[in-house]
């Protein structure tokens, strides 16, 4: 069976590491939308963005990723899209919050390679299309 393929949006406020994963989702055959920050984010999916995933760094200049996932939720934007914190922090209070906000899975950047990231993400994906069958 051919894998399904999904509309990734990736913020980060670090270019190299959009780029870095935006290749990967797209050499995978994934659509990637990229925003460099929350404001752009909020913008891009108030216009209408429904992406099937959204990774979200949590350290960002304006507003933290936790702040934008709280948006997100409250405004409901891309209702069914899995969320997930891709972050270098791994703190068990960051853990934490991103529990209690209801995020699908939390990746830490400096522990997982691009290849394992896309692997995980893809996982986190089915399991959250399972739980709303």
């Amino acid at each position: 069976m051919a894998q399904e393929k999904y509309h990734i949006f990736i913020i980060d406020d670090d270019s190299f590491l959009l780029d870095m994963y935006s290749f990967k989702f797209k050499g995978a055959g994934h659509e990637v939308e990229v925003a460099s920050g929350p404001e752009d984010a909020l913008i891009k999916l108030r216009a209408g963005a429904k992406p099937d995933a959204i990774l979200c760094d949590i350290v960002m200049p304006g507003m933290d990723g936790f702040q934008v996932i709280e948006i997100i939720r409250k405004e409901q934007l891309a209702p069914g899209a899995t969320l997930i914190v891709l972050s270098n922090r791994g703190e068990k209070a960051d853990l934490d919050k991103a529990r209690e906000l209801g995020t699908d899975a939390y990746i830490v950047k400096a522990r997982t390679v691009p290849s394992e990231v896309l692997e995980q993400v893809l996982r986190a994906i089915e399991a959250h299309k399972a739980k709303r069958v």
